[in-house]
């Protein structure tokens, strides 16, 4: 199977989540699925597509608050790893139903730790604490370290594709390149993918650079609920 790997570096809020959406509008017509990864230029906190702006901004002190392409509740920015997994329409991963697509994006970080020797575990239920806090708490397969949530996603699933948007919050003092090299190498060795260099050209990142002035630095689409 052959996959494309995007390291974006740190990006502004706006573009970051404007850039997973181009992706997962343009991830059939590049044929192969895309894992990203990318940090953040700004601490800045996103929240979920269905949830409530007013409950939201007196939920975190964070600014800017930028509404996902995804569900989900809100995800802290200062100090996380996030990546982004876009599978086109017709791969294995869009056929999934949500749960079993949470659970295998999970299982994969779980196998990413094990390679550095952190002993970490997926959720086998729900604990709740705060509504719409995404790290408060946790949900059935979400990944925990010491019964803490260190790992969630968001997903949405439509006719062009899966995009799963994740945040990590490292449990130890830990380098994220050793960690993305780990997540790589288990790709390679359980799942049989084979890599390959991906940054997107002028035009698709127009797409986003257009996408995070219209839409996801806006007021009007931040505050829609």
């Amino acid at each position: 199977m052959n996959w494309l790997f995007l390291q974006s570096g740190k990006c502004d809020a706006a573009f970051n989540m404007a850039l997973d959406e181009v992706l997962l509008e343009n991830v059939s017509q590049l044929g192969q699925p895309v894992l990203r990864f990318y940090g953040w230029t700004e601490s800045a906190a996103t929240f979920g597509y269905f949830q409530k702006y007013s409950e939201v901004e007196t939920a975190t002190k964070l600014r800017p608050l930028i509404r996902r392409p995804t569900g989900g509740g809100i995800v802290p920015h200062d100090a996380d790893w996030t990546y982004a997994a876009v599978f086109p329409a017709g791969h294995e991963w869009h056929s999934l139903k949500a749960e079993e697509s949470y659970r295998r994006i999970h299982d994969w970080l779980r196998l990413a730790f094990a390679e550095l020797k952190i002993e970490t575990e997926l959720a086998l239920g729900c604990k709740k604490s705060l509504p719409g806090q995404c790290f408060i708490g946790h949900e059935k397969f979400d990944l925990l370290w010491h019964g803490k949530k260190i790992a969630g996603a968001a997903q949405r699933r439509n006719k062009l594709g899966l995009l799963i948007q994740g945040s990590i919050q490292p449990p130890v003092k830990l380098a994220q390149t050793d960690f993305v090299t780990a997540m790589v190498a288990v790709a390679e060795r359980n799942f049989a993918v084979k890599w390959t260099g991906f940054v997107p050209d002028a035009e698709l990142r127009k797409n986003a650079e257009t996408l995070a002035g219209d839409k996801f630095s806006r007021a009007a689409h931040n505050q829609k609920r």
